[in-house]
């Protein structure tokens, strides 16, 4: 590893051993938490309509944790029973030295970590993609919504697609298996989601499409983008055949298989089919703060526990706290025009 990250994260790989390996998390209503999403940025290369304003206003730096407290908390969360961290962002490979954490991380895989992977809008996957499949990444998820240049452009504000695309062609050839996540929308993307579930399956890919979340001000009317994903795959159906699979990676979505195109396609729909009942998941933002629900204002400071005298007991209280509080499920709702977000903050400070 280089200068970002010290020699003391490799010599002490259980630097924090929060309330010892024996106590799992397990939250209030006896859900046992074994996925963490880290975020390790809130900056992003893109601007998606959907998921932030043109003008964004980013964390000063300052306050984002420090790669070596990112692996901190990895561990703490790895002693209670975590088996499986996403890293995201923003877009997690804009951060500098960012491969240094996937290495010191990877160096558990085999252990006491199962999997480790990311979210990614592909743009500088082509740059990192063969040290990711080094560093032990076996998948990664990468958000697509079009195939089209034009629409590509402006739904992100920026034409990146041919980079989205290298990006995703050099993930493939470097031996990782790629997931492609397509947020539909409506009037936007929904006439070319079949076509674009037909290329990546083409390609090897499965494709998740995800129902749009109320999350921060997009300066855009959230009702008229949302479109029900129990609708699109009525129409799916009609096209194509398909078939309940028990498929499952861990996170929310639920999977069919397409037999015309012989590949995978889940659905994550937050508001048509609520996943709650099995969420495992904790997310920890780039300052350190966990947030128990995706769609939830609570939270828990453990930025402050980490830099605390007392680390260990700290942050061991502060994820107890975390699983008391966590609720039973979200409260989303797309039923009314111009309605305020459900929360002002928006998905990529919390993490995608």
């Amino acid at each position: 590893m280089n200068d970002a990250v010290p020699p003391s994260v490799a010599r002490k790989p259980d630097l924090i051993l929060v309330g010892g390996a024996a106590r799992p998390l397990v939250d209030a209503f006896q859900r046992r938490i074994t996925y963490l999403r880290l975020s390790v940025t809130d900056r992003c290369d893109l601007r998606c309509s959907y998921c932030m304003p043109e003008r964004m206003t980013f964390l000063p730096k300052k306050e984002v944790l420090s790669l070596e407290e990112l692996y901190d908390l990895a561990t703490g969360f790895i002693a209670r029973g975590v088996n499986k961290i996403r890293i995201t962002g923003g877009e997690p490979l804009v951060r500098r030295d960012i491969i240094d954490l996937f290495g010191a991380l990877g160096r558990r895989l085999g252990h006491d970590l199962e999997e480790l992977t990311l979210t990614t809008n592909g743009t500088q996957l082509a740059t990192h993609a063969e040290a990711l499949a080094r560093a032990g990444v076996r998948r990664v998820n990468v958000s697509l919504d079009t195939l089209d240049r034009e629409r590509f452009a402006e739904l992100t504000r920026r034409d990146s697609l041919p980079q989205v695309l290298e990006g995703i062609a050099a993930a493939k050839a470097a031996g990782l298996k790629v997931k492609l996540n397509a947020v539909a929308l409506k009037g936007v993307n929904e006439h070319e989601l079949a076509d674009l579930i037909a290329w990546g399956h083409a390609e090897g890919h499965d494709v998740t499409l995800i129902e749009v979340m109320p999350l921060g001000d997009v300066e855009e009317e959230r009702l008229d983008q949302y479109l029900p994903l129990d609708s699109v795959r009525a129409q799916l159906a009609a096209r194509w055949t398909l078939t309940d699979s028990d498929h499952r990676t861990g996170g929310p979505s639920t999977y069919v298989d397409v037999a015309e195109t012989g590949g995978r396609l889940g659905f994550i729909a937050p508001h048509t089919g609520n996943f709650c009942s099995g969420c495992n998941r904790l997310r920890v933002t780039a300052t350190g703060q966990l947030y128990p629900c995706l769609g939830g204002g609570e939270r828990v400071d453990l930025r402050a526990a980490l830099r605390s005298d007392a680390p260990e007991a700290n942050l061991a209280a502060a994820l107890d706290e975390a699983l008391r509080i966590k609720p039973e499920k979200h409260h989303f709702r797309m039923d009314q025009r111009g309605a305020a977000p459900a929360l002002a903050r928006h998905m990529s400070m919390t993490g995608g």
